[in-house]
């Protein structure tokens, strides 16, 4: 799958946190894509395989039918049976040489990095795109140390793959990214503890479009 800068312009990452259960969760990715949203990652820290395994395939076919991209947070064996678009995974995770051997050539890989040397490396273990950050303090991730605006330009400089930020954006400060070279923002809270997730993305999507230069 041929990954273009666009379709990373508004990534948005679950977090049940704001949902009752799957279907509600489910009901909120689609009022998120509905809203814009081009990327749709399936994150799960807490359920059981069984569980993971359900939510997972009735995530593909959404998005599928809505036409956004569909990744799971690092649980390859979830992202190969259920027919996934791709598999994002952190520096602590298997590493995306190893993730593109068990996905084969035609899905997508997404990497956490953190400073320049992690970008390079990615690159060249195979991933499609990058998310870098914390871009500011987030809530969602606690141990998530902010990196600085020159880092992240420094990181979209010295790949050729597209770069997403993440950590802590809103509608309030995503503007302050701009210059950085970013193809898109991945948000979390900013989306789905939104009281109208699609009005949400609405917004931020317009935004995400003026720091990629749309």
């Amino acid at each position: 799958m041929k990954l273009r800068s666009k379709d990373l312009r508004l990534y948005a990452v679950t977090d049940r946190t704001w949902a009752a259960d799957s279907a509600a969760l489910l009901r909120q990715i689609e009022d998120a894509i509905d809203g814009g949203a081009t990327m749709v990652q399936l994150r799960e820290k807490h359920l059981d395989e069984a569980s993971f395994l359900a939510e997972a395939e009735a995530f593909v076919s959404l998005c599928r039918r809505k036409g956004a991209i569909s990744i799971i947070n690092d649980n390859v064996e979830i992202a190969v049976k259920t027919g996934a678009d791709g598999v994002h995974v952190g520096q602590s995770d298997l590493e995306a040489g190893r993730v593109r051997a068990l996905l084969g050539p035609d899905k997508l890989i997404g990497v956490s990095a953190h400073n320049v040397e992690e970008a390079l490396a990615a690159q060249a273990a195979g991933a499609d795109y990058l998310g870098t950050g914390a871009a500011f303090v987030t809530g969602t991730k606690t141990d998530a140390k902010p990196i600085s605006k020159d880092t992240i330009r420094a990181i979209c400089a010295a790949v050729d793959i597209p770069v997403v930020a993440i950590g802590g954006i809103t509608r309030e400060n995503i503007l302050e990214l701009e210059g950085c070279g970013l193809d898109g923002v991945a948000v979390v809270s900013a989306l789905f503890a939104q009281e109208n997730v699609k009005a949400a993305a609405e917004e931020l999507l317009a935004l995400s479009d003026r720091i990629a230069g749309a």
